[in-house]
């Protein structure tokens, strides 16, 4: 769980960052009003992206149950470690191509010549709400499931679980800009770590994971009165 919020964080802060400089080749603080331009619009583009995002999660939500009741919670939760490490390197390999584009072929390329990388990254975006809907659900139901009948309660268990997540926000939060600042700033030094923590959460969910019964995954689904 801590792996796999390693990887998140780092999307979920720069994400429009990202798509600003790397993808749009902008500066916030750039003297030049085109680099200005380019990253505003890189950040509209990016806010665009995670409504695509969110847009995919919330459908990816109605298919976590029979898609654990098939699979097996363990399966699904591995897979989405996958997908997000696939994803995350892509962002990493999009970054590198821009970037590399930028250098040879100039400023003026960044707003209307890159639309393969813009659409690209857009998609990538798109895809990580899937793996998003499952990180949002399934780790919590295979921790309840695991602890049902131990001592402590699910609660207790839940409350742990969720230091998987701040303590990574927290290390994410504070070491994210000296370790780019390390490498003359810019996304990409996060972007490429990120996708060895989702491969790492990935393999460790595979060999470190119980097996479940795959019917044991129910969702809580809609309560009414």
């Amino acid at each position: 769980m801590a792996l796999s919020w390693s990887v998140w964080f780092p999307f979920f802060l720069f994400d429009a960052d990202w798509m600003g400089r790397e993808v749009y080749h902008g500066d916030p603080k750039g003297n030049d009003s085109v680099a200005v331009k380019a990253y505003d619009a890189g950040v509209r583009e990016g806010a665009f992206g995670l409504l695509l995002n969110s847009v995919v999660l919330g459908i990816s939500s109605f298919l976590l149950e029979p898609m654990c009741q098939r699979m097996g919670a363990r399966l699904v939760w591995a897979m989405s470690n996958f997908i997000v490490f696939a994803c995350m390197a892509g962002t990493a390999i999009i970054s590198l191509v821009s970037v590399n584009k930028y250098i040879t072929e100039g400023i003026q390329h960044a707003i209307g010549e890159n639309r393969a990388i813009k659409i690209a990254s857009l998609v990538i975006f798109a895809l990580l709400g899937f793996p998003l809907s499952i990180t949002y659900s399934v780790p919590f139901s295979i921790t309840a499931d695991l602890t049902a009948d131990t001592g402590g309660g699910q609660g207790l268990a839940i409350g742990v679980l969720n230091l998987a997540i701040v303590i990574p926000q927290m290390i994410v939060s504070l070491g994210a800009g000296p370790w780019d600042a390390l490498f003359s700033g810019g996304n990409i030094p996060a972007f490429v770590l990120a996708p060895l923590f989702a491969l790492a959460a990935g393999v460790t969910a595979t060999l470190k994971l119980p097996n479940l019964s795959s019917g044991s995954f129910k969702s809580s689904g809609f309560h009414f009165g």
